[in-house]
């Protein structure tokens, strides 16, 4: 098993010299373009225009397709407006995924759209698509729908430490010919009510960002985190997986997905999953990152199950951990 590491724009050689260093536990790369909508904002608000940002994004995918890193290319907003089915819109993806093709070497697209999973399909031999996990797919059936569409399914992120589900999921790919994908360090809320409203506001949000907005919009993690009570049920209402786990769904997963591509120090969360180990405040290594709200006393209310080391949480050996059916 290897990991999959959504590529980002920084302003140093930090994380492009962190992935190299653990290029032996990476088999993938996956990004998005910049100008198109995905699941994250543009990466150039780093203190690039958006012309610089286009250059050096593009020498930086070269040299890590040069590595021997497959290269995903991420379409995966939740919304495209009024391109959803627009012609123009096509042939624009069309001219984009034949750069990253010819460039980048390319095999493969993640997506939310199952009419862009189609079009590719119908158009680029040769390069396999998979679901989104913003698709929430987790059953069979959800994954029998679209079988036509999609070559691979990522697993609804609940659904990370139920081992019986992932088991039956894993056995209906092998049959089908399919594969599971699985995203391992998200800090979303499960079964979060605003995760849809959330994703369709960032798919726009470059465009939003030009307007004389009332609101602002952070997530309703952060304000349902900031109360005490509820932090002490952030392990049960949340579903990433640690770094000491991630050995337990090899025999699931070709890849695992990190996210990496908003996070202030990608190169952490590559050396704790590569290494499997974390020292330090696990809420740090997630995406969105939760760090500020379990500082400087770990997790409030926490058993001995969790150790406080240079005010950061530790978990001992001994967590009893929510994983269903597994091996802690």
């Amino acid at each position: 098993m290897k990991f999959s590491v959504g590529y980002r724009l920084t302003d140093n050689d930090s994380f492009m010299e962190a992935i190299k260093t653990y290029r032996d536990s990476i088999g993938e790369i996956y990004f998005s373009v910049i100008g198109i909508p995905n699941g994250r904002g543009d990466s150039w608000n780093d203190g690039f225009s958006p012309a610089e940002a286009a250059v050096r994004q593009d020498a930086e995918l070269r040299e890590l397709a040069g590595c021997g890193f497959s290269m995903n290319l991420l379409l995966n907003a939740m919304c495209y407006g009024e391109d959803t089915l627009s012609r123009a819109f096509y042939n624009k993806l069309g001219d984009t995924l034949d750069y990253c093709i010819s460039a980048y070497g390319t095999d493969s697209v993640t997506t939310t759209s199952p009419i862009i999973a189609k079009f590719i399909k119908n158009n680029f031999e040769g390069v396999s698509v998979r679901a989104s996990v913003n698709m929430e797919i987790g059953t069979v059936e959800g994954m029998e729908y679209l079988s036509d569409h999609f070559d691979g399914f990522y697993l609804k992120r609940e659904l990370n430490r139920d081992f019986s589900k992932i088991e039956e999921l894993t056995a209906w790919c092998c049959e089908n010919g399919k594969r599971l994908h699985m995203l391992a360090n998200s800090g979303c809320l499960n079964h979060c009510s605003a995760h849809v409203f959330h994703d369709n506001l960032v798919a726009h949000e470059n465009d939003i960002v030009k307007m004389d907005n009332a609101f602002t919009f952070e997530g309703v993690c952060k304000s349902f985190l900031s109360k005490e009570g509820n932090r002490k049920r952030f392990l049960d209402c949340t579903n990433f997986v640690r770094p000491e786990d991630i050995h337990l769904y090899e025999k699931y997963f070709t890849h695992v997905k990190l996210a990496t591509r908003v996070s202030e120090a990608p190169e952490k969360i590559l050396r704790a999953y590569c290494t499997g180990k974390w020292a330090g405040n696990l809420t740090a290594l997630l995406e969105p990152n939760h760090s500020a709200l379990f500082e400087p006393t770990g997790f409030p209310g926490c058993d001995v199950a969790g150790t406080i080391c240079e005010k950061k949480l530790v978990y001992s050996e001994t967590r009893s951990f929510p994983i269903k059916n597994g091996t802690n």
